[in-house]
C-alpha cells in the first residue's frame, strides 16, 4: 500500500488515532478492511489480499487501502469494541449471526445501494440472511454450505440400496447398519459443536424454529423440536448413533466416520468431504442433498463486508466493497478458500467434483435463526440435548427446561 502523505504532526497523529477511514491530508481517502482467515493457508491469504489491495489502488489512485488480516480468535469482542469506540476499521467481514445486534445498536450502515446494481446476480438466500428490518447490512463475498456426506460401502454392505435422503429413511436404515456394528448417523452431541451443524438442521427439516416470530421467546420446545430430539433418541436406542455421541465432536480425521464405524454426517462442509475421501477413498464417499423432513434445509451462511457507521470514508469503502464482491474477485476467492460464490454469475476455476455436488445444496441454504442472542441460546440448549442423549432427560423435559432458561435470558435484556 502506498504511504499517504502527512500534513504536519497533528494531522498524522489524528489519522493514527482514528485508525480508519480518514482523509490523509492529501486528496486520498483511507479505507481499512478487517479480513479474517477465509483462506486457511496464511501465505496464500497474504498473497491474495495483497493483490486485491494493489489492483484496487491501481484502478482507484485516490483511495489508500489497508487490508488488515485478523485472527478468528476474539473476533466478536474486538469488532464490538471497534464499533463502540469508533476506531479500527471501515469495513469488516461478518456473518448474519453477528449483524442483527450491531444493526440494533446502530453501529453499522445499510449497504442496499452497493448491491443494487447487481442485486439480481446474488443468491437470494445470501441477501435475505443479511437483511434486518428490511435493510441490507452486508455485501456478500462468499457463501458457505453444508450437506450430508456418507460412506457408500457401509450402506451397500448393510443391504441399503441408497443412502437416506429423508429423516424417515435415516431411521429405517439404522437397524440394518447397526446389525453390522455401524451407527447410521455420526451425530456430534458435545455442546461445543455449533447446533447449526448438529441439532438445528434436523429441527429445521421438521419445520421447526429456534425462536418465536417476535423473537421474544424460543420455539424449539414445540412439537417439531420434540420430534427432532426424539428421532435422535430413537436412533440411539437401536444403535444408530455412536456410543460416545453425547461427548463427540464433528471432527472427521480420527473420528468414527473416517474409521468406518459410522455411515453418515448430515451437516458436513466440503472440506470434511475431502478429509473423509483421504481416509476411506474418494470412490467410497457420497454427497447428498440436505435430509428432508417436511422440507430440505442446509445450514449455510454468507460472509459479507459490513460498513461501520463511524467511517469517514464511506464512498471509498463502498467502492472497495463493490470491487471485492465483483465476479472476478469472488471467483478467485472461492478457488483459494474452498467456499462458494454468493453470486450466480460466477464460475469457479478448477472446481472439484465434490464442490460441484455441494453447490447443489446452495438453493437450500439457511443462515440459522438470526437473533442478537442466538449464540447465548445455543449455550443454554446444548447441555440439555446432551443430557437427553445421556439418558438423563426425555426429549420434552430436556427442551422445556432449556426453553425456560432461554426465555429468561431473552427477557433479561442482558
Amino acid at each position: 500500500m502506498k504511504k499517504a502523505a502527512a500534513v504536519g504532526v497533528v494531522a498524522a497523529l489524528s489519522l493514527a488515532a482514528a485508525g480508519c477511514g480518514s482523509s490523509s491530508g492529501s486528496d486520498k481517502s483511507a479505507v481499512t478492511l478487517w479480513m479474517y482467515p477465509v483462506i486457511g493457508d496464511q501465505a496464500k491469504s497474504q498473497a491474495f489480499w495483497g493483490k486485491v489491495e494493489k489492483d484496487f489502488e491501481a484502478a482507484n489512485p485516490t483511495i489508500d487501502v489497508k487490508i488488515d488480516q485478523q485472527p478468528w480468535e476474539g473476533r466478536q469482542e474486538k469488532v464490538t469494541t471497534a464499533l463502540v469506540s469508533k476506531k479500527g476499521f471501515d469495513l469488516v467481514v461478518l456473518g448474519p449471526d453477528q449483524i442483527p445486534q450491531y444493526a440494533q445498536q446502530g453501529t453499522i450502515e445499510a449497504v442496499d445501494d452497493v448491491v443494487a446494481p447487481a442485486k439480481a446476480s446474488y443468491l437470494p438466500n445470501s441477501l435475505t440472511a443479511l437483511t434486518v428490518n428490511g435493510k441490507l447490512y452486508g455485501v456478500p463475498i462468499y457463501q458457505t454450505i453444508t450437506a450430508p456426506i456418507y460412506n457408500k460401502k457401509l450402506f451397500a454392505d448393510a443391504g441399503v440400496e441408497k443412502a437416506p435422503e429423508t429423516l424417515a429413511e435415516l431411521k429405517e436404515a439404522a437397524p440394518k447398519l447397526a446389525a453390522k456394528k455401524v451407527a447410521v448417523l455420526d451425530y456430534p452431541g458435545k455442546p461445543d459443536v455449533s447446533l447449526n451443524q448438529s441439532f438445528y438442521p434436523i429441527l429445521w427439516a421438521n419445520g421447526g424454529s429456534v425462536f418465536a416470530p417476535d423473537g421474544k421467546t424460543v420455539a424449539f420446545n414445540g412439537q417439531e423440536g420434540v420430534d427432532s430430539l426424539q428421532l435422535l433418541l430413537d436412533l440411539k436406542a437401536v444403535g444408530g448413533l455412536p456410543e460416545n455421541t453425547a461427548s463427540k465432536t464433528n471432527d472427521i480425521e480420527g473420528g468414527p466416520l473416517a474409521a468406518g464405524k459410522t455411515a453418515m454426517y448430515h451437516a458436513a462442509t466440503a472440506g470434511m468431504a475431502d478429509q473423509l475421501a483421504a481416509a476411506i477413498g474418494a470412490e467410497n464417499v457420497g454427497i447428498g442433498l440436505p435430509l428432508e423432513g417436511k422440507k430440505r434445509v442446509a445450514f449455510g451462511i454468507p460472509g459479507a463486508l459490513v460498513l461501520a457507521k463511524h467511517s469517514d470514508s464511506k464512498d471509498a469503502a463502498k467502492k472497495l466493497a463493490t470491487y471485492v464482491a465483483s465476479p472476478e474477485v469472488t471467483a478467485a476467492l472461492a478457488k483459494e478458500s474452498g467456499f462458494f460464490p454468493a453470486r450466480t454469475d460466477v464460475t469457479v476455476p478448477d472446481q472439484s467434483a465434490a464442490s460441484k455436488e455441494f453447490a447443489k445444496s446452495l438453493q437450500y441454504a439457511f443462515p440459522g435463526d438470526t437473533h442478537p442472542k442466538a449464540r447465548q441460546v445455543m449455550g443454554v440448549l446444548g447441555p440439555h440435548i446432551q443430557a437427553a442423549l445421556l439418558g438423563k432427560e426425555d426429549a420434552k423435559t430436556a427442551l422445556d427446561a432449556a426453553a425456560k432458561e432461554a426465555d429468561q435470558l431473552l427477557g433479561s435484556g442482558g
